[in-house]
């Protein structure tokens, strides 16, 4: 028979071709999600840089700034949970790709932007984009590599990627700032999302679609009229007093969001946010480390960067380089943290990592106006380098808690915690160096505050977390 003729390597060799095909075009995936996040994560520490630039050019003081960065961290936070639902409903692909093409056009709007109200809305949608960007790369990650070792370290590396991209920030924004401006900052996004989606175009694939498409409209408003409220008290809260009717008025009104929130989603035939989820206890565990981590960090993140520029007198280029050590550890302490989880487990590396980013909190409150950066940068490193050796394990933990058809939502559900910190961070941070004399008061008392978040953290999945975990 003519089929005796064939030979068996031909089926090897063809098996052998789809198995590099397949890894080729997860590779290729792993690259589009990580430029996905690398992006959002970029906006963080390269707005940073560039907030003493923005308010000379387009005025206001803390305040403005404050929204500036609150903007995109509130859209980001209030709609991850429906974009990671979105995701799960019609395809994650879809979603990802349409938030890279929002992401890109939005970045030229705050690149055009003539005022502070303009730029603050830009910023808006930048966050929203955001928001659709990061749950969907993880939901097609998770779709990309089915085995818990290989998803583990695959976000390592997108973790990885998105550190560069921290790294990056700082000195690629203190470069443009100096020598074209601060509105190059957001121009640089452009040829990253032109790639970003080429790739993702070309090599993701899409993944199972859930059958109800449904979109908690009422939950989604209530999140963020209380979110946007909660960060508008603690921001004007600096300004105008704790004790004024507006701020006092805006702190009712989230709490009474908040509490019509839970209800919606305990209610909802398909709610926004689960609630079943947190019954599982390392669900529930790492999304409150996920908050309460971001609180710390990237609140200190903006205030530092306020140190350097208007304390210390730096300019945009050489802040940017003062930061540069702090983002750089990020990088090989997320590539550390897989190693080191499949050693003494992933619990204990999030506790480790809380601890170190603890340690180098308390070594900066004796930080003064005239401080040495060199006295302080080991401080720094500690800082992130904690972060860095957390999020892997904290991230590759709480998926595979939930089943793989609850990717996006998980995924959602410790983005919206972890932005809601930065949120909450950034407004209170700033609101205790608002007063007039006050700045270097209120970075003590932030780096106070940073390090009993970031213990509290380490307690809470220390101790409540299963042994095995």
């Amino acid at each position: 028979m003519r089929a005796s003729t064939i030979k068996p390597e031909s089926f090897d060799g063809r098996a052998g071709a789809s198995r590099a095909g397949s890894r080729l075009a997860s590779s290729l995936t792993l690259a589009a999600m990580s430029l996905g996040y690398g992006v959002v994560q970029l906006d963080v520490t390269i707005v940073n840089t560039a907030l003493d630039a923005m308010g000379k050019t387009l005025g206001g003081g803390v305040a403005e700034l404050q929204w500036v960065v609150s903007a995109y961290t509130i859209a980001f936070a209030a709609f991850i949970l429906t974009a990671g639902a979105l995701g799960d409903r019609i395809g994650a692909k879809r979603v990802f790709m349409a938030g890279f093409a929002i992401f890109t056009a939005a970045s030229l709007a705050c690149a055009l932007s003539p005022n502070a109200a303009v730029l603050i809305g830009a910023r808006l949608v930048q966050g929203l984009a955001a928001a659709i960007l990061v749950p969907n790369s993880l939901a097609l990650l998770n779709h990309a590599y089915a085995d818990d070792r290989a998803r583990g370290r695959a976000v390592a590396v997108w973790a990885a990627g998105a550190s560069l991209a921290l790294t990056a920030g700082p000195f690629v924004g203190g470069a443009l700032i100096t020598l074209v401006g601060w509105r190059a900052i957001f121009l640089v996004n452009l040829p990253i999302g032109l790639a970003g989606l080429w790739l993702s175009w070309r090599y993701a694939s899409e993944t199972t679609r859930a059958r109800s498409r449904e979109i908690d409209l009422p939950g989604q408003l209530a999140a963020i009229g209380a979110l946007g409220a909660l960060a508008g008290a603690i921001i004007e809260g600096g300004e105008l007093g704790w004790d004024h009717p507006a701020v006092i008025a805006a702190f009712a009104g989230s709490a009474i969001l908040a509490a019509l929130f839970i209800w919606r989603e305990s209610r909802a035939a398909q709610p926004m946010l689960p609630l079943s989820l947190f019954g599982h206890r390392l669900f529930a565990l790492t999304s409150l480390v996920g908050l309460l981590v971001n609180i710390a960090i990237y609140g200190l993140i903006f205030v530092l960067s306020l140190y350097f520029q208007r304390i210390n007198g730096l300019s945009a280029w050489w802040t940017g380089l003062a930061f540069v050590p702090m983002m750089a550890a990020v990088l090989p302490a997320n590539l550390l943290a897989p190693r080191l989880a499949e050693r003494i487990g992933p619990c204990p590396t999030i506790v480790v990592g809380a601890c170190v980013s603890a340690l180098g909190c308390l070594g900066l409150l004796w930080i003064a106006a005239d401080t040495s950066y060199w006295m302080i940068c080991a401080q720094m490193i500690a800082i992130s380098g904690g972060l860095g050796l957390l999020v892997p394990p904290l991230t590759s933990t709480l998926l595979g808690s939930v089943d793989k058809a609850r990717s996006g939502i998980a995924a959602g559900v410790l983005n919206a915690t972890r932005q809601t910190g930065s949120v909450i961070g950034v407004a209170l941070f700033g609101s205790l160096i608002a007063g007039a004399g006050a700045f270097m008061e209120g970075l003590h008392l932030s780096l106070v505050i940073s390090a009993a978040v970031l213990l509290v953290a380490a307690a809470a999945i220390g101790l409540g977390a299963p042994a095995r975990a």
